[in-house]
């Protein structure tokens, strides 16, 4: 489909741009927490340019998505010659704090972090620009880091729920699964609700929380579903909670449920192109991309060369079973 080669040129486009110094986001995004964090400790070491150790916290590496920016900076650290330490953050804020203890004890000369926590992770974050570290929020926002790389997550709500409405012909009843009190999570509701405020055919009968994983999914789906029954559609804030709303869903018996995520994950697209599966469709990300731009920005403000603009956004587009063949992936 013509417009999905498009949507991918236009991704690849936004992440060579970014390499810029001076990238910045569309300029009518919001700041971030991220932003206004130039009196920070993290300052004084801006400038000082070489760098030879990273310290990297992701979410859930169980998760393919974390998975695959593991990889993608594993390869980074061996194409530029840098040393890197990542650690898998369980999706637990304390252990997060911890690690980032653990970096700035290490002497790292920069940090990423996608954090479990937006707010929960920042008192860790202002540790380590008090001892002259820039720390840089990758996927999801983190209280008060130098700069954030993420998806366009408002918009990802907005073209998983249209998906979904389109598919369900403008009108139905369905249920939302939640996820974790992080910005890329909260953003993706907000987008999808954006678009279930113009469709008031659509009803949304229940919205519970998992944590951003299969397992929960399904327990959740499970409950909402058996309170439920009249069910059209599901909204999952990501690929790995779609996926198990799924299954609570061929578990109940209901078939026919249009189900949509937020990933482009390669679980997703064995999914999409399983004729047995509920799941329609999934707005793309490139995780591995992703952080290998929070890594060229975190350099760049260790040069002294912060970005105009603290918070950089790329787009998503849709992928769904009609497109799913012509979709690269991860």
């Amino acid at each position: 489909m013509k417009t999905t080669r498009r949507s991918i040129a236009a991704l690849a486009a936004t992440l060579v741009l970014g390499v810029s110094l001076t990238a910045c986001s569309d300029g009518t995004a919001e700041k971030s927490p991220a932003s206004g964090t130039a009196e920070s400790g993290a300052t004084e070491k801006a400038g000082s340019g070489e760098i030879k150790k990273v310290g990297m916290t992701l979410q859930d590496v169980s998760n393919p998505f974390f998975a695959a920016m593991q990889n993608g900076m594993e390869e980074e650290s061996k194409a530029k010659g840098f040393e890197i330490n990542i650690q898998d953050g369980r999706q637990d804020v304390g252990t997060q704090s911890d690690q980032i203890d653990t970096f700035i004890q290490q002497g790292v000369d920069l940090i990423l972090v996608t954090p479990v926590d937006t707010d929960g992770i920042g008192a860790a974050v202002g540790r380590a620009q008090a001892a002259g570290i820039p720390v840089v929020a990758v996927d999801a926002a983190a209280k008060g880091a130098d700069a954030e790389v993420t998806t366009d997550n408002v918009m990802a709500g907005r073209l998983a729920c249209e998906a979904l409405v389109d598919k369900l012909g403008g009108k139905g009843n369905i249920l939302i699964v939640d996820g974790t009190p992080q910005t890329a999570v909260q953003d993706r509701v907000k987008g999808c609700e954006e678009v279930l405020a113009d469709n008031p055919e659509v009803k949304v009968l229940a919205k519970q929380s998992g944590t951003n994983d299969r397992a929960s999914a399904l327990q959740v789906t499970t409950d909402m579903l058996t309170a439920n029954p009249d069910v059209n559609g599901i909204f999952a804030i990501n690929d790995p909670s779609a996926l198990g709303a799924d299954l609570a869903v061929q578990q109940a018996g209901k078939n026919g449920i249009v189900i949509v995520g937020v990933d482009g994950s390669p679980e997703a697209v064995k999914a999409l192109q399983d004729t047995a599966s509920n799941f329609w469709a999934t707005p793309a990300q490139d995780p591995a991309a992703m952080a290998v731009k929070g890594y060229e920005v975190g350099a760049a403000i260790v040069a002294g060369n912060p970005p105009a603009d603290s918070q950089i956004l790329i787009e998503p587009f849709t992928v769904d079973k009609d497109n799913v063949n012509e979709y690269a992936g991860w």
